[in-house]
């Protein structure tokens, strides 16, 4: 069941519903609920349809289940980017720079001064 009711939550809201609306007046109440049930249904059917010809068929192929907000953990993400095999900053293989030592280059003094008078 959508709401997590089990049988014995189920049978007291029955006798609740029964018990508050009346039993005359309880089949109009249920048969109302079952046109908004079936309007939810065709209305949602309707929005899905729409969507799927509004985008096309390269959404088809997406596997909306991995964009569930409920399963993401940064801390997986983290992972996986930290031990992802791309290519470094800099472009250096990981042999090549565990071979040689960085060296820390001289700071070149600027040409210009960097300097706006209308900021201050």
């Amino acid at each position: 069941m959508p709401f997590d009711i089990n049988g014995g939550e189920f049978l007291i809201i029955l006798l609740l519903a029964v018990v508050l609306v009346g039993p005359d007046r309880l089949p109009q109440y249920a048969a109302q609920l079952a046109r908004l049930v079936k309007q939810a249904r065709a209305l949602a059917t309707d929005a899905k349809s729409r969507v799927a010809n509004e985008l096309g068929p390269e959404v088809a192929d997406v596997d909306w289940s991995k964009l569930d907000p409920r399963k993401y953990d940064p801390r997986r993400i983290v992972r996986e980017a930290l031990l992802d095999d791309g290519p470094l900053l800099g472009g250096a293989a990981p042999a090549a720079a565990a071979a040689a030592p960085a060296v820390a280059a001289e700071p070149q003094p600027a040409s210009v001064a960097l300097f706006d008078p209308e900021a201050t």
